[in-house]
């Protein structure tokens, strides 16, 4: 297992590039609206958010755009000093790696598209939940394994330097 922070941003670093490739696929595949079944609780979908998670601030004028770059990136410098702080934390490196990445990932979009393209589309008896993609998965994984290593107190396994 890693337990160099190169290790942990090379992670990071893949979550960027599969999200960003997703996105190219879909931006190459989809139109902007078009809804592809997939199975019976899944599609895929373009659409493009402004805001943040769940639409959060979409219908504000566009400040948004670079409050949200501006913030993921002081987030994912933070995360970067931490990762590199406490490398043989495996839990905590993984989280921070996993969220960092899928910060990055939106970032870029924000800075090209002004927006987050989002693609995959989960639904159930008619509720459909909000469109996401692979970097708000990485997030969201990586958000639970936070809470998850500091509710379970998960051992702090640092190396002497």
């Amino acid at each position: 297992m890693p337990d160099k922070p190169a290790h942990w941003y090379v992670l990071a670093g893949l979550v960027v590039i599969l999200d960003q490739l997703s996105k190219w696929v879909v931006l190459n595949h989809i139109q902007f609206g078009e809804t592809i079944y997939v199975a019976p609780f899944w599609n895929w979908v373009l659409t493009f958010n402004p805001g943040a998670a769940f639409s959060f601030l979409a219908d504000q004028p566009g400040w948004q755009r670079w409050f949200f770059t501006i913030l993921a990136l002081a987030v994912s410098a933070w995360m970067a000093v931490e990762i590199r702080r406490h490398p043989a934390q495996k839990l905590l490196a993984l989280a921070l790696a996993l969220v960092m990445g899928g910060a990055i990932g939106n970032v870029i979009d924000r800075v090209r598209f002004g927006a987050v393209v989002d693609f995959i589309q989960w639904h159930a008896a008619g509720f459909y939940w909000p469109a996401f993609n692979i970097a708000d998965s990485a997030i969201t994984v990586g958000a639970i394994l936070l809470v998850f290593a500091q509710l379970t107190g998960a051992p702090h396994q640092e190396k002497s330097r």
